[in-house]
């Protein structure tokens, strides 16, 4: 008989015989305590105890790691020709390309109306109408110059301008050069970009 299953007894209800109520000794729930032999440490063989024993002997650990180290080194190989990547042929060097200097060139156009259409910061080409005997030989004197200014074509009475109009350009020096010994001998026409 377990103790759950005794009911406790109210002392104004008769106890009938049929159902005799026994004793109920405390039963202690807590064990008895009881001595537990000495061992030794149980000393588990892993990763710590193995980085203490390195730790300790500093040594042994520095010589390991360099050993591990020169031979990754050989096992890379030679080191790669300089500027040059596996796998990858050697590129040329970038050259740099001298600053070139810009001057200001006036220019004589022969037709007037054309330099009209034109704008500061437009480009334009340079072309230079030569005669010669077998007939008109033309030639660019100056690609894609910037024209910086444009200054007001002054016009005759009959409303066309004489001799032509003038223009400034942005050139490299010697583009300028050419330019002036054009003008010397030719006449110049313009064309836009």
């Amino acid at each position: 008989m377990s103790v759950s299953s005794v009911r406790p007894v109210s002392p104004e209800r008769p106890v009938s015989s049929a159902h005799p109520v026994r004793s109920v000794r405390s039963v202690p729930l807590v064990p008895a305590p009881c001595e537990v032999p000495h061992f030794a440490p149980v000393r588990v063989r892993g990763g710590r105890y193995q980085l203490r024993r390195l730790v300790r002997h500093r040594r042994r650990a520095l010589a390991v790691g360099l050993a591990v180290t020169a031979a990754a080194i050989v096992a890379a190989g030679p080191p790669p020709d300089v500027g040059r990547v596996r796998g990858h042929p050697v590129a040329d060097p970038v050259r740099e390309r001298p600053a070139v200097e810009m001057v200001t060139a006036p220019v004589r156009i022969a037709d007037a109306d054309t330099v009209r259409l034109l704008r500061a910061g437009d480009r334009v080409d340079v072309i230079a109408a030569e005669e010669s005997p077998t007939g008109t030989d033309a030639r660019v004197v100056a690609s894609r110059a910037r024209v910086t200014q444009v200054p007001r074509v002054p016009t005759s009475q009959d409303g066309m301008a004489e001799g032509g109009a003038l223009v400034v350009l942005s050139v490299p020096h010697a583009t300028a050069s050419r330019l002036a010994g054009a003008g010397a001998t030719a006449r110049l026409a313009v064309t836009l970009w």
